[in-house]
């Protein structure tokens, strides 16, 4: 930004303000641009806690409901000139967690920063699950029921 750019935030978004007009930057806006990048870096597997998925995977099946939530398990603080972002992830089996964290800040701080001209405070991660390879076969409809163990 500018010298001559000022900025203002309300409770649901950020006004950038310069001498040829102004500019409003939603919250959810940044929540999608961090969603979209963390979902960028290897080894993601999926956004959200349990919960957030279980309606994220009802939602996506509605019809006419838009798709996937690519906000989903991200949670953002917009302040005038900064922002603070909160992610929860579901991580690949096999990939080292503080490596995957380094990289999903990394990215997640650029491209908010170059797409919106906030500065990045923090970004903080919570793993909440980790994808192992054998959940690919029990996830999904096409897949047979486990039979019973008793009678």
């Amino acid at each position: 930004m500018t010298e001559s750019t000022k900025t203002a935030s309300t409770s649901s978004s950020t006004e950038l303000v310069s001498s040829q007009g102004k500019t409003t930057i939603a919250d959810t806006v940044v929540s999608k641009i961090a969603g979209m990048a963390a979902r960028e870096v290897n080894g993601v597997y999926r956004l959200g806690g349990g919960t957030a998925r279980a309606f994220g995977a009802i939602r996506e099946r509605i019809p006419g409901s838009g798709g996937p939530n690519v906000s989903q398990g991200v949670s953002v603080e917009v302040g005038e000139t900064q922002a603070a972002i909160d992610i929860d992830v579901v991580v690949e089996y096999g990939v080292a967690i503080a490596d995957l964290a380094a990289g999903i800040r990394r990215n997640v701080i650029q491209s908010i920063q170059s797409m919106t001209g906030l500065q990045v405070v923090e970004v903080n991660i919570a793993v909440d699950d980790i994808h192992l390879p054998s959940d690919e076969s029990s996830n999904g409809d096409e897949s047979e029921p486990t039979p019973s163990r008793v009678q």
